[in-house]
């Protein structure tokens, strides 16, 4: 998932859509965009699919203002319908307002029966509405911040939440840091991103990271800082770096395509592989190839190619789909790989789908040897803060030692990045949540692992 916001731009509207699809990789099962016009209305269009697929020059020139929030989905099997595509609109007495949010909330089940229990209804699934619920509207003298606050102390997991009202924009960031918020100029106005690489192709100049535990008011006073924790760490979650940012994206100060790389040429030092060329898997694994091909001195090849216009496997929200992508997304380069002894570089390994399949296509087509490299740790535990890896059955490494996962996949050998370089490859981080490949989670779950595994 990602978010993205605009204050004091002229059409708002058309800078989130160039937005968000420069953060299409995030999510590709739905969008959505609400505006607030001159008159201080909100207008919203969402659906199921692509950017592209939902917006057209129409569509986007009916949401005018200069105040708009977007987002893009990924989700589960459970939670496509459209009540869960954000950003959510609320009417109310004490002023209407929009939410959307990228993140996961470990204690919303808990909140949710509390909240029914005082007489609460919800449409949807998302911690968007439940956050909703949480802001006291009740008419009061004091800031409306000040009820953010008092809801953002409620919540345990990871998010990074944008608020808009119809004249101010509230960007939120979870206490631990999980997910990457960052804050961009345009002219006189601001945008608010889930990644560095959308400022730069809506054209505005990065200005800093919303810090773990804060909240930024953007208005017609400028940026004002907040923070409703006291408890704050820097616990990004390593995947960002690893496999869902963009390889030109900066995820707190720093850059993903140099930690790929530097990760490759980690990998290539505690994992060397006696073979003839080096490949990586589109487009994710590509900078950890191109440093383990340095570090080697073996020659990187573009050993395969990928179908652009087929979406990210990882994120499909069933096996049957994600089958499905892994035959339509990826082919081998018969000409550079045949008669070659290939190590085939990716990015993490989770269900196994892909590996199995890309090593068989290998093999296919001429490939000798086929040793697989992970640029991560063997991913283990499920992951309760927005990746879709939630139960122990869906991950390969929680079920088989590495030599049965070697076996599993065909690979001639196999092996992973250790948690230590993992870490070591984010110049300038001295710590980040590696939750799913050591079971440390930052937060209470709420929810044993037992628990979600049933």
């Amino acid at each position: 998932m990602s978010v993205l916001g605009v204050y004091g731009v002229k059409r708002a509207a058309s800078l989130i859509y160039y937005g968000l699809h420069a953060m299409q990789h995030r999510g590709q099962e739905g969008c959505g965009i609400v505006s607030v016009n001159e008159r201080g209305e909100m207008n919203r269009h969402r659906g199921k699919g692509l950017v592209s697929e939902i917006f057209n020059e129409q569509k986007i020139a009916e949401l005018d203002g200069e105040l708009a929030i977007g987002h893009v989905l990924y989700t589960g099997a459970a939670s496509r319908s459209m009540d869960n595509i954000q950003p959510l609109f609320f009417h109310h007495g004490s002023g209407d307002f929009a939410v959307a949010n990228n993140g996961n909330i470990v204690n919303a089940a808990k909140l949710r029966s509390w909240l029914e229990s005082k007489g609460s209804l919800f449409h949807s699934m998302t911690d968007s509405e439940l956050l909703a619920h949480l802001i006291k509207k009740e008419c009061s003298e004091e800031p409306r911040i000040y009820a953010i606050i008092e809801a953002l102390n409620l919540l345990e997991g990871a998010f990074a939440f944008l608020i808009m009202t119809k004249n101010r924009l509230y960007a939120c960031r979870d206490r631990h840091g999980l997910h990457p918020l960052s804050i961009g100029r345009i002219g006189e106005g601001y945008v608010v991103a889930s990644e560095s690489c959308a400022l730069d192709t809506m054209g505005a100049e990065f200005v800093r990271d919303v810090e773990p535990g804060e909240i930024v008011t953007i208005d017609h006073k400028g940026l004002r800082s907040s923070f409703y924790s006291q408890e704050r760490k820097c616990k990004m979650c390593a995947m960002e770096y690893i496999y869902f940012a963009r390889p030109d994206s900066d995820v707190d100060g720093c850059n993903v395509h140099a930690y790929r790389k530097e990760s490759g040429r980690r990998l290539f030092k505690e994992a060397p592989a006696d073979a003839d060329i080096v490949i990586g898997v589109p487009d994710s694994s590509l900078s950890a190839a191109q440093g383990y091909s340095e570090e080697s001195g073996m020659p990187y090849e573009m050993g395969l190619i990928k179908n652009k216009y087929v979406g990210r496997t990882f994120i499909q929200p069933s096996q049957d789909l994600r089958e499905k992508g892994v035959k339509m997304k990826l082919s081998a380069v018969r000409s550079i790989v045949n008669g070659k002894r290939v190590v085939m570089v990716d990015d993490s390994i989770v269900r196994g789908t892909t590996s199995r399949r890309i090593v068989n296509m290998l093999r296919e087509a001429g490939a000798t040897e086929v040793h697989v490299r992970i640029a991560s740790p063997t991913m283990t535990h499920p992951c309760f803060y927005g990746v879709d890896t939630s139960t122990l059955d869906e991950l390969l490494l929680a079920r088989m030692s590495v030599e049965e996962a070697c076996k599993a996949i065909g690979a001639d050998s196999l092996a992973f990045l250790s948690y230590d370089s993992t870490l070591k490859s984010a110049a300038g981080r001295t710590d980040m949540c590696l939750a799913c490949f050591d079971g440390n989670y930052p937060t209470a779950l709420f929810q044993s692992i037992e628990e979600a595994n049933k």
